[in-house]
């Protein structure tokens, strides 16, 4: 868990960036500081690789982080992709 949390947390940020949020919006639709968003982005934190297939569901789960206005979806769609991946992994 200690891994697996922040490479998806990195790998949201980097795609919510990537289509064209801010990092401040980042930021704020993942409940971290634009400091961890900025850390994510230079690869100074969660830098771990992920599969094609975690790549793929993270990718959808940022679309949908970005359309969602409440943070229960937000923290929804992070736990799925936590289990997902710590279940293949595990």
């Amino acid at each position: 868990m200690w891994y697996v949390l922040p490479q998806i947390r990195a790998e949201l940020a980097r795609e919510l960036v990537r289509s064209g949020m801010s990092q401040r919006e980042a930021a704020e639709k993942l409940g971290i500081t634009p400091a961890a968003v900025s850390q994510y982005l230079h690869k100074k934190r969660g830098g771990a690789k992920s599969s094609a297939e975690d790549r793929r569901m993270i990718e959808k789960a940022a679309l949908e982080i970005r359309k969602a206005e409440k943070q229960s979806v937000i923290s929804d769609m992070i736990c799925a992709c936590c289990k997902k991946i710590n279940t293949a992994e595990g």
